[in-house]
């Protein structure tokens, strides 16, 4: 794999995907999780059949060691990784796109290098950022009570409050999945299956440590300099972030629209790449 140098040396990896000879600019592309290995994305539907995708391992990801310093852990940390990442590739300025949690790594790299985005793409995102933890991710998943696999998820989602011992957490993690797709064929249940192998329990406990209320304040305020056109896809069956913290961080910028998608899930590539990857595509398009 690739690597690259970071601000504190470092040596994290990155996988490129698509075609080396395309005429379209490369789009970054941010796992969540937090602390998930980047390898959950894939190659995000599609996208990479005509542009070069560049997908960072995070600390204590995938090809990526173990961070000596736990605060590199924190996203505003990992949001230098990226400013790193885009010197290594000898980019001016380049479009980034971002996935749950990565969202927030997101978001600080355009709040402190806000010149060097074209466009900024925010899949299904959180909202703990604006402050705000809206609960319609739970009335979404109580309104799929009728299906099949509700009743061991809806038991699983309360044992993974308490759950501290990672096999354990991981067999919760499968039986609770269902809850982050649009619907539970065989394409999403092999995509959830990966899902406990690939999260880092250490990056994942640091990705908020260290950020007080201070320092949040600061970035969301930053927020409001990103002059870049921004897109928020929200999925109207993901029970896990919801729709409402979609529009939420939409708001936070001067220049964002939100994008509600059908029947879709946290994971909408997964769902449906034939709708996800064109919205994607025809957003970046403008480049």
């Amino acid at each position: 794999m690739p690597h690259f140098r970071t601000y504190d040396d470092a040596e994290l990896h990155y996988r490129v995907l698509g075609p080396a000879d395309s005429p379209l600019p490369p789009l970054v592309c941010l796992a969540g999780g937090p602390g998930r290995d980047a390898a959950y994305l894939g190659d995000l539907g599609g996208l990479a059949a005509h542009r070069q995708l560049i997908i960072p391992d995070s600390r204590g990801t995938g090809a990526s060691p173990a961070a000596d310093d736990p605060s590199r852990y924190a996203f505003p940390q990992l949001a230098e990784d990226i400013e790193a990442l885009r010197e290594h590739l000898a980019l001016e300025r380049f479009a980034l796109l971002a996935h749950d949690a990565g969202a927030a790594v997101a978001q600080a790299y355009a709040t402190r290098h806000p010149q060097r985005l074209t466009r900024l793409v925010l899949v299904c995102p959180g909202s703990r950022l604006q402050g705000e933890l809206p609960d319609d991710a739970r009335e979404i998943f109580e309104a799929r009570a009728h299906e099949d696999w509700w009743p061991e998820a809806s038991v699983a989602v309360q044992q993974l409050t308490e759950a501290s011992d990672m096999s354990d957490v991981r067999e919760l993690l499968f039986a609770a999945a269902p809850l982050a797709y649009g619907r539970w064929d065989e394409s999403q249940r092999a995509h959830a299956a990966t899902e406990g192998a690939q999260l880092g329990p250490v990056p994942r406990a640091g990705f908020w440590q260290g950020v007080d209320e201070q320092l949040r304040l600061a970035l969301l305020s930053g927020l409001r300099e990103v002059t870049c056109p921004v897109l928020v896809l929200t999925g109207d069956r993901d029970a896990v972030a919801g729709m409402r913290a979609g529009e939420l961080v939409a708001a936070s910028f001067p220049d964002a629209r939100v994008r509600p998608l059908h029947e879709v899930g946290h994971y909408p590539w997964v769902d449906e790449p034939e709708l996800f990857a064109p919205v994607v595509e025809e957003f970046l398009h403008g480049m």
